[in-house]
């Protein structure tokens, strides 16, 4: 049996050792970045592949006789694989998620921390040799708007609770009553926090969701933070409301085009607190990948079996 991780990243590669090598113990690991040639023979005679980051559109696909599953490292899947083309060959493709809820949580709350106590702006001035003691906030009884309650969303309600904030929350299916938090309406949320944060699926409802207007709906001084999707901004109104002065930050962890070009307007504004598309990324959050998706990968084999 021919079973491949065909794009492992190093870091994952140094994590799989104990009892993770124990789970698909037939288990060949690649981390060499593969020419196209060398992949798809290798993967003419996989039965279960392991995908990271591999773009496999339908003809990609068709070279692959034997494959039976694949197992997607994440949520994004039909970014990178061709579903249906999939499916029609019989390929089971599996998804991970939840992985990293925790960890793209306290990534949020990181960014509220940084962009409310300009902790990016105190730092660049210290760098270049000036002593600017800045003024900022405190979050203590603030309004923290969270769109989105789903694995995310949830704890970064948890969080901003015992962080003494009172939480506003709006989920397009409701909100769980379980939550620590205030259900109320998208519009009357955006109108009254002082901090809001994305946490919401990328699908055509909820493409540019936070549009012009309801850009213009938030306080001056709200601080807008989205570690979800970039296409659930309305990108050109947020930077001009940036600039404008009409809100007060944003912090932003995803973007329209990844990596950022030099040009990107973003990077000129100091107004807006960067990172580079890592919420997830925590030693924690990448265990629980890959040992969530090698036991995906085990449920595959025993039903090939």
């Amino acid at each position: 049996m021919s079973i491949n991780f065909i794009d492992c990243p190093r870091f994952l590669a140094e994590l799989y050792n104990g009892d993770l090598m124990q789970i698909v113990p037939e288990l060949e690991i690649h981390t060499d970045d593969l020419s196209r040639s060398r992949m798809m023979a290798l993967l003419a005679d996989s039965e279960f592949v392991m995908n990271d980051h591999t773009y496999m559109e339908q003809d990609f696909l068709l070279n692959c006789k034997n494959l039976k599953a694949i197992v997607f490292l994440g949520t994004g899947a039909s970014s990178f694989i061709d579903v249906e083309a999939a499916t029609r060959q019989g390929i089971r493709v599996r998804t991970v998620k939840g992985y990293g809820d925790r960890s793209v949580a306290e990534h949020a709350i990181a960014l509220m921390f940084s962009a409310g106590r300009r902790v990016a702006e105190m730092d660049r001035s210290l760098r270049n040799g000036v002593w600017d003691t800045l003024n900022s906030i405190e979050f203590l009884g603030k309004k923290l708007g969270v769109v989105g309650t789903g694995g995310i969303g949830s704890e970064v309600v948890r969080i901003g609770s015992a962080l003494g904030m009172e939480v506003l929350a709006w989920n397009r299916s409701g909100v769980p009553s379980r939550l620590p938090c205030k259900e109320v309406s998208l519009d009357y949320l955006l109108g009254n926090v002082d901090v809001l944060s994305l946490h919401l699926s990328l699908t055509k409802e909820t493409k540019n969701i936070i549009n012009a207007k309801r850009l213009r709906d938030l306080k001056n001084n709200a601080i807008l933070i989205n570690t979800s999707r970039a296409a659930l901004v309305d990108e050109v109104a947020l930077l001009e409301c940036l600039m404008m002065g009409r809100i007060k930050h944003a912090a932003l962890d995803v973007f329209l085009e990844e990596p950022l070009a030099a040009d990107n307007p973003f990077l000129n504004l100091d107004n807006v607190t960067l990172t580079a598309h890592a919420g997830w990324m925590t030693t924690e959050a990448s265990i629980k990948l890959l040992r969530m998706s090698l036991l995906e990968l085990s449920e595959e084999i025993a039903l090939g079996d």
